[in-house]
């Protein structure tokens, strides 16, 4: 079950978060939730697997605000650096990226989805 004890746990700044969300622990959760279904995760998966730079900057970049609005630090932080290396068009191992990215992702839906 995904919990505030989970995140934690993850790593999530879960204070923070719910400081967000004038401390309403179910108004929190749902936006996990949200974060958790958004689209861009598909998008930025498609774009890195065709080597759509511009396009998996975008999905990266509003991935990014996204965490951090949740206050999901580890995923916060990987998608931070994914987003600067996409900026500068970089060479870069993007599929490690995602796939760390991904992984962390699905760790919370497990939990969520028990």
């Amino acid at each position: 079950m995904l919990t505030l004890e989970f995140l934690k746990q993850f790593g999530a700044d879960v204070e923070d978060g719910l400081s967000r969300c004038i401390n309403d622990e179910g108004f929190y959760m749902e936006l996990i939730d949200m974060t958790l279904d958004d689209e861009s995760f598909g998008a930025l998966s498609d774009a890195i697997r065709a080597d759509d730079r511009q396009a998996a900057f975008r999905a990266a970049h509003g991935l990014k605000g996204i965490t951090a609005n949740v206050s999901l630090t580890p995923l916060y932080k990987e998608l931070s650096e994914l987003t600067e290396l996409l900026r500068a068009n970089k060479e870069a191992d993007y599929t490690g990226y995602l796939d760390r990215i991904l992984q962390m992702r699905d760790t919370l839906l497990a939990a969520r989805n028990g």
